[in-house]
């Protein structure tokens, strides 16, 4: 059995989870908004009290790794690398928005068609984002993208949803789309980052624990998706 806590500081929310073989076993979100410096290591030794196991038990730590907010990965990934440090276990990064693709494949119903596009807020309209496909193998990683009126165009034969908390601010422009649907529950959420994690742990993906450093996405040079073949 693989045992992974897996911390998720993006946004303002924090939240952690404990996963058996990918399966979780308990999790915990902050009750107050941007507290991951005072919450954080409460919020896991809560959790660890709550699920009735010692740390030690612990087989590895994964952490989102971005893009997001500057000060909130910088917590979490301090805190996953103190974890690890202390129980000398590897430390997998997880994408923000592949965890988040996780979150909405979930709560939508397969469809082949089904593309798949996480978003983390930059900016006015300007996003960061990653595409998936239907089964949430990545078409295009994550990019900085600024969102206008024919951005989606290159969907227009696939059922296109679009979630995480840059989404919100494109539905003044996209209400009215056929094939565009927001999926508005909170995917930055560690409970989604359980199989990409366990995955991640059984091909040996670890970082290093001295160098590893989280995508802040700070550097913003927008683009198109530039994904050919989806019409």
């Amino acid at each position: 059995m693989v045992r992974i806590l897996h911390i998720e500081t993006t946004t303002e929310f924090c939240s952690a989870a404990i996963f058996d073989d990918g399966a979780e076993i308990c999790h915990k979100v902050a009750s107050s908004e941007w507290s991951h410096a005072s919450s954080l290591m409460p919020l896991i030794d809560e959790l660890f009290t709550s699920a009735g196991i010692e740390k030690s038990s612990l087989n590895a730590v994964s952490v989102s790794s971005g893009p997001g907010s500057y000060t909130g990965l910088r917590i979490g990934v301090s805190t996953a690398k103190g974890i690890c440090y202390a129980l000398n276990i590897p430390l997998i990064a997880v994408g923000s928005l592949h965890i988040v693709a996780e979150g909405m494949s979930s709560a939508i119903n397969y469809n082949e068609k089904n593309i798949i596009i996480p978003m983390v807020d930059a900016r006015r309209m300007e996003v960061f984002a990653a595409i998936y496909d239907s089964n949430v193998k990545e078409i295009k990683p994550p990019f900085p993208w600024i969102i206008d009126a024919d951005s989606f165009n290159d969907f227009e034969n696939k059922n296109v949803f679009l979630g995480g908390n840059g989404a919100e601010k494109l539905k003044q422009i996209y209400v009215n789309s056929e094939n565009i649907a927001f999926i508005d529950e909170n995917f930055h959420d560690a409970k989604f980052a359980g199989k990409i994690a366990f995955e991640k742990f059984q091909n040996k993906e670890f970082v290093n624990l001295a160098y590893f450093e989280p995508d802040y996405g700070k550097d913003f040079v927008p683009g198109k998706p530039s994904v050919k073949g989806l019409k």
